[in-house]
């Protein structure tokens, strides 16, 4: 693979209005996962072809001392394929690891043609009863290569988000003008994505014109940063 960024102290990474939406290309993405303001350990998400389909994956690793945190050891995955523009599960997965012989995991299938996805593994019964899909649908890893498709100064922006056995209305709303943003050793101009009704759980997302993945996702606890993950390198396909 050959690099698309090289990280040089000091670069600045400009936004630029978007235009059309530009097509998927393939990437692995190299993230420091922090929590509640400390350097915890590493993420890597990454987008690839997968047959005539494409997948997307995030991991999270905490350090020695964060292991037994459920949100910094999550293995997750959505494959998906392209109608148009939009992005359209087929099947989802998600892996959480608390401890030593404590994992949880859990199994989604997205069925188009009966309009229902269903899911099974360590999930309650509640949750396994059949979600009736919609036109649009997404889990949250397509949610955050959506928002890079469509973030613009300004945007409102509605997604209906179908994960884990429920289905939720996610409002977005963006800033009117991007922010100078610091992630590792490099400056970029990007724009504030932020999620206008989680209630006490906050999402915000910083986005780069020209960046395939968010620059930082920082999720936010009761007004109190949790976990925060900020992009140290990307690469492209070769």
């Amino acid at each position: 693979m050959r690099p698309l960024l090289a990280l040089v102290a000091g670069l600045l990474i400009a936004w630029m209005p978007a235009g059309h939406a530009a097509p998927l290309q393939p990437f692995v993405a190299t993230y420091e996962a922090w929590y509640q303001g400390r350097q915890a350990g590493a993420a890597t998400m990454r987008l690839q072809p997968d047959g005539p389909n494409w997948r997307i994956d995030l991991s999270i690793r905490g350090n020695r001392g964060f292991a037994g945190i459920l949100g910094l050891n999550v293995e997750q995955g959505t494959r998906f394929d392209l109608v148009g523009e939009t992005f359209r599960p087929l099947t989802q997965h998600t892996l959480r690891k608390a401890a030593v012989l404590f994992n949880r995991r859990t199994e989604g299938v997205y069925d188009w043609t009966r309009g229902v996805a269903t899911w099974t593994g360590d999930i309650s019964k509640r949750r396994r009863a059949p979600v009736p899909l919609q036109p649009g649908d997404m889990s949250a890893l397509l949610i955050n290569l959506a928002l890079i498709r469509d973030a613009a100064p300004g945007a409102a922006l509605q997604y209906r988000f179908v994960d884990g056995g429920r289905a939720r209305d996610y409002a977005y709303l963006t800033a009117p003008e991007p922010e100078i943003v610091q992630v590792a050793d490099v400056s970029y101009s990007a724009l504030r994505v932020s999620r206008t009704n989680g209630g006490n759980d906050e999402m915000i997302v910083w986005i780069a014109d020209g960046v395939p993945t968010p620059i930082r996702i920082l999720q936010r606890e009761d007004g109190e940063d949790a976990i925060d993950l900020r992009l140290v390198e990307y690469q492209g396909a070769p």
